[in-house]
């Protein structure tokens, strides 16, 4: 990849051809952050929520939720949303229309993030028409 036993960086050219048998499923993460305490959150939260299940029923969701404190015990109004987009710029329009973003109650900020490792089992009982997620 780099010539440099310690680089600070390497370019994404040299990161997909290195992972070229792997799944390179481009997706992008959108970091979201309170603004101003929880209360304009709390204010917001069914609009957002609304938002956020009309982009799962476009296909446009990949995965969202709140991310914890550092120690698992609480919330302090930080989420992450990962969406399917053509583009960082799509992207960002996509945070853009976010209830929570165009109240001014979270600023986000977006990360391309490229798949190449994991699995996800889907278990589905014939019997009790119940599934499971693993």
């Amino acid at each position: 990849m780099s010539t440099d036993d310690n680089p600070k960086s390497v370019p994404v050219k040299d990161v997909m051809a290195a992972s070229g048998a792997m799944l390179q499923k481009q997706l992008f993460a959108i970091f979201t952050s309170p603004v101003d305490g929880l209360g304009p959150i709390f204010a917001n939260i069914e609009e957002h929520l609304k938002f956020q299940v009309e982009l799962e029923r476009e296909g446009v969701m990949f995965a969202a939720g709140p991310l914890w404190t550092d120690d698992g015990e609480s919330w302090e109004g930080e989420g992450l949303v990962v969406v399917r987009a053509e583009s960082r710029e799509a992207a960002i329009a996509i945070a853009e229309r976010d209830p929570m973003h165009v109240s001014g109650a979270r600023s986000f900020r977006v990360r391309p993030w490229l798949i190449n490792e994991g699995t996800l089992s889907v278990r589905l009982d014939f019997s009790t028409q119940k599934f499971t997620l693993t």
